[in-house]
Order: structure tokens, then sequence, then C-alpha cells
């Protein structure tokens, strides 16, 4: 199934960091947006023109990195979906970090995006080493449970139940139903209320 997500490759990109909060991935006043298209321009907005192009995401040499590598309790706050939709719009495709908002982390997971943890050592000697080679290609692999950048390799968790869910292709729900829409018809037409008439 074309949905499974065993593995991710790409370029890394550090953001150093505790409690970075929904608020900061994607300030309120973008909120308003009818569709999530154009929110990557504004991930870490305030951030960004506080740190007056120093910040990660401005960085010329983390431009088209795909794993973001965070620190302890990462996407707390508010519920705002639109925090996973913008670091994704810009162009993440898995997170490690020490821990997760746990809300942020199921608005990942129905996005397809992993987010897995590691031990905060690990964690600073990956954020070392993408800062001082950024163009290192980093591997997650869901299966194996491990993070590869060069030589370095270490172990990342991530509970059963998402974790069968990336690596089966079940987080798509949209996905599972176009692909059993064979399935779902029948059903529907051995249902006598599927055919009823709106007329009496």
């Amino acid at each position: 199934m074309v949905s499974e997500v065993k593995q991710v490759s790409g370029r890394g990109i550090p953001l150093v960091g505790d409690d970075i909060d929904t608020d900061r991935i994607i300030p309120a006043r973008y909120l308003r947006c009818v569709t999530f298209d154009g929110l990557g321009a504004h991930v870490f907005a305030d951030d960004r023109d506080h740190l007056q192009g120093q910040h990660a995401f401005d960085q010329p040499q983390f431009q088209g990195a795909e794993i973001l590598v965070v620190n302890r309790n990462f996407g707390c706050g508010s519920s705002r979906e639109h925090a996973p939709q913008a670091i994704a719009k810009w162009g993440i495709k898995a997170l490690i970090g020490e821990s997760f908002a746990e809300i942020f982390f199921g608005n990942c997971v129905a996005m397809g995006i992993p987010c897995v943890t590691a031990v905060a050592e690990t964690i600073r000697q990956l954020q070392e080493k993408i800062a001082s080679n950024p163009q290192a290609v980093v591997t997650l692999d869901l299966e194996q449970q491990e993070v590869r950048c060069n030589d370095f390799v270490a172990p990342v968790k991530m509970k059963d139940g998402p974790r069968h869910m990336f690596i089966s292709g079940t987080w798509d729900a949209c996905g599972q139903l176009v692909s059993h829409a064979e399935q779902i018809r029948a059903t529907a037409a051995k249902l006598p209320y599927v055919s009823w008439s709106s007329t009496r």
C-alpha cells in the first residue's frame, strides 16, 4: 500500500530548545486561512523575525531538509492542527525528539508524519552532527527503530500502535476507504435503508 511509512530519509534540521509550543510553531494570526496551503512560509514566523535570519528554518544550509530534530515537549500548548500542517508544508516529513505533546503527536499521525523519541544524549549528538554537516543524510527506520546518520546509529522509540499504523499504512483513513471502495459498494448495495425513497 502506498500509504506505508517504513523509512524516511533526507537531510536534517536541528531546532534546539524545550517546550516549543504550537503558538510559536504557527502564530495565531495565521489560523484564519481557509486551507493549509501557504502555511509553510509562516512556520516559526515570530521566532524567525526575532532571530533575524539566524533561525534554523532561515539558514541556507538547512533549506530542503526533511527531518526535524527537536528536544523535550515539542508541540505543547493549544491543539491547533495548523502547527504540524505548517511544518509539513515547509517540507518536513518526520520528527525526532526527546518527547512530543500528545495532541501534536496525534495530529502528526493523522497526517502520516512519524514522530519518534530518543534519549536526550542521542538528540544532542544528532543535532550536533547535523549542524556540523548539513548535507549528511539522516535515515529514520521505523521497522528497525533506529536513526542513522553516516556512522552514527542510535535507537529510537514509538509506541506499538502508531508504529504499526505507519508500517501497515493504516494511519491513512481516506486511503483505507479508497482501497476498499468495491467492498464498501457491495456492502451498501445489501443495506435496505440505503435505497429508501424520500417520497411517501
